[in-house]
């Protein structure tokens, strides 16, 4: 439950740090850069640890693919960057593989 609780945790932080590298706009503002810097290694080190616990193929996917979905929802709410049918229906996919990805992962 713990690799869980950090898993989560890891992509929070990169979500984060992502966010604030659209808002460093390019480096060139102090607050926004020292949190992409802070939340990217705060993302690894939790990822990191989950690793001890849980096969990185599993944990990699989820890490990046939740993130990736994330990413893509704020930019649609919090960027105002424009939503279409396909968009939703990939993230419906990377959605769809993650699970499928945990549940393979919960069978060996």
């Amino acid at each position: 439950m713990q690799s869980w609780f950090l898993l989560m945790a890891a992509i929070a932080a990169e979500v984060g740090g992502t966010t604030c590298l659209k808002l460093s706009d390019g480096f060139s503002r102090l607050v926004p850069s020292v949190g992409v810097v802070v939340l990217y290694a705060l993302s690894f080190v939790s990822l990191a640890a989950v690793l001890k616990s849980m096969d990185v193929s599993v944990a990699y996917a989820i890490w990046a693919g939740l993130g990736t979905a994330l990413i893509a929802v704020m930019g649609v709410v919090i960027f105002d960057e424009p939503i279409s049918g396909i968009r939703v229906a990939s993230l419906a996919f990377i959605i769809v593989g993650v699970v499928g990805l945990q549940l393979s992962g919960a069978v060996h």
